[in-house]
């Protein structure tokens, strides 16, 4: 085996993607790590007992990869869906029946979310009970904060898409209780929110341009400065 792999490591195909020679020093795995486009995001060193399956759970993995199965199933979706109230509702039903595969598609997008929600909360509850948000990783808590605050965000705004009665009264019991924050920021809020007064074409339209560019952009945005300041302080 070792002799195999010796040859893989000295053949001109491994030499072509990494070019620091043999990973027999710690300097050379180091370099490998830092100069390697899908693994400089990882430090060059971390801690032994967070390497430990048990002390992260794979939480924060699990939530990125929720992320990217509800980029690839969105995607597909918006390919049957139009943002308009006559159309909405009997896209969502043609997904259903008529479709090949619709109602699996939507389902799977619809349960990630579900589970994306859920994996960032308890991805939050183990950076706090491992004290993982201490100095100097405070500001890291903060953008997972948002990044919690974004995933919920993201949740309540594909529940108008469906256009059937629990989107209706569920989006206008949300932003009734947006309309109750105080100093008159209420009105302005729930305004911008639907568009108007009522739950209707506007409120569609903007929930659909919040839902799939506005709030995934400003994800991304997040998430690649939450993985970089992982890196930049040395790891979990």
């Amino acid at each position: 085996m070792k002799h195999v792999m010796g040859r893989l490591y000295t053949s001109q195909l491994w030499r072509s993607m990494f070019r620091h020679g043999l990973p027999d020093s710690n300097r050379t795995r180091a370099e490998t790590i830092f100069y390697n486009f899908f693994l400089h995001i990882h430090p060059t060193k971390v801690r032994k007992r967070s390497l430990r399956y048990t002390y992260t759970w794979g939480l924060g993995g699990l939530s990125f990869g929720l992320f990217i199965v509800l980029t690839v199933t969105g995607g597909l979706l918006m390919l049957y869906y139009r943002p308009s109230v006559p159309q909405a509702y009997w896209d969502m039903k043609d997904l259903q029946f008529v479709v090949s595969s619709g109602q699996f598609l939507r389902n799977m997008h619809r349960w990630a979310a579900h589970a994306m929600v859920a994996m960032v909360f308890l991805h939050m509850l183990r950076v706090f009970y491992t004290g993982s948000y201490r100095p100097p990783k405070e500001f890291n808590w903060a953008v997972g904060v948002l990044l919690l605050v974004l995933t919920i965000l993201l949740s309540y705004t594909g529940y108008l898409l469906p256009w059937d009665q629990l989107a209706f009264w569920g989006i206008s019991v949300g932003t009734n209780m947006a309309r109750a924050i105080p100093f008159g920021l209420g009105e302005k809020m729930s305004f911008l929110l639907l568009g108007g007064n009522i739950v209707g074409e506007n409120a569609l339209v903007r929930f659909y341009v919040l839902h799939c560019f506005i709030l995934p952009v400003a994800g991304c945005v997040l998430m690649g400065i939450h993985f970089w300041r992982v890196r930049k302080d040395g790891g979990v």
